[in-house]
Formats: C-alpha cells, structure tokens, sequence
C-alpha cells in the first residue's frame, strides 16, 4: 500500500496534484481542509469551532484533526482491504505539525502500514500571494480574499508546518519538487520520486 504526505503552504497546487496523483495510483483522498469544511457546512459544533479559527488564519487543534483522520482511515481502509482495489492514501493538509506526524506513524502503524514519501511542493511567498488572490476571485472563500490574511496563513505555515519536512527528512522520505512551471512537468517529478520510495 502506497501512503503519500503532499506539502506545501497554501496555493503551491497541493489540490490540482492531488487529483492526479489519485487517478494514477489509486489512492484515497484525505484531506484536512476538506473535511473540516464539509463540517462547517453542516454546521456542526466542531465545523463552527474549525470555522472560527480559519477565519483568523489559525490552524485547527491537533486532537481534533487526529481525530477526524483516524475516523477516516479506519473507514477507508474497511473499503480497501474488503474491495481490495485501493492503492493506498495521499494526505493532503495533514501533518501541519511534527506532533501530528508522530501521531499519523503510530496511527499507520496500527494498521501495519507507513508513510512511503513526504512530497513537499515549494513555492515562494510573492507567488503565493499572487495566486490566492486569483484563486479568491472565483472560489468565494474569505481566507484568500485578503491580503494581510493570506500572509499571515503563509507565515503560519512556514513556523509550524515546516519543521515537519525535517522529521520526513529524518526519516529519509523526504522530496522537494518545485511547484513553479507547467502542471504536467510537476506532476511528472512527483511521480518520480513516489515510484523511487517504492521501489526502495
């Protein structure tokens, strides 16, 4: 079974990879950021309590996000390992923190499985900016109509979800990709490194 982490702050195109790299290796979709707004949506206790930290461009806590993946990748892997036709699972937006990582290796360890390849997309802050801004024209979402708040979500990120590429790092199973140029050619590079960490 193939379990790929995809990084990268917001706007490095961690959604527009993901939908390939799903359909190329069969993969189970786990997002955070999906998750938590289909709760927001629904209106639900946590989905408010998700939904006023977002807004401020603060990450949700770690107890509530392992929760919710745990949820998930116990549902996910009933389906995989009755239907057999999963190839695994891409986690997208989760682990923000080294904590969350921790706890991702000891939940995937349970299960007799592991992280294979921690793919982190880089991407500069001016580009960042730029491409939320766009993104904020059209996808109705507050948190990329805002300048200030867009930086502040980088800067975020870059205090508490990059010390996580240091723990992959650690860990050897760790790839940058440059997340600047032409979707296919990114998305060519991503799959060099997975089928790399494969075949180790």
């Amino acid at each position: 079974m193939l379990n790929l982490v995809l990084f990268g702050p917001p706007g490095a195109g961690k959604g527009t990879q993901s939908e390939y790299l799903i359909q190329k290796y069969n993969l189970v979709h786990l997002s955070t950021g999906d998750l938590l707004r289909s709760q927001i949506a629904a209106g639900t206790e946590l989905g408010l309590r998700a939904k006023q930290l977002m807004d401020q461009g603060l990450l949700v806590p770690d107890e509530v996000v392992i929760g919710m993946i745990e949820s998930k990748l116990q549902e996910n892997q009933s389906i995989a390992l009755s239907e057999k036709s999963i190839g695994g699972f891409i986690f997208d937006g989760f682990p923000r923190t080294v904590p969350q990582a921790e706890a991702l290796d000891n939940l995937l360890s349970e299960h007799q499985t592991k992280i294979n390849v921690m793919v982190a997309l880089i991407v500069d802050s001016e580009e960042l900016t730029r491409r939320l801004l766009l993104r904020g024209q059209t996808s109705g979402r507050p948190d990329d109509q805002n300048e200030e708040l867009i930086r502040r979500r980088v800067k975020e990120y870059n205090d508490k979800t990059a010390p996580v590429a240091n723990y992959y790092s650690q860990q050897g199973k760790f790839a940058a990709i440059d997340g600047i140029g032409k979707i296919d050619d990114i998305f060519q590079a991503i799959c060099q490194k997975i089928d790399e960490s494969v075949a180790k």
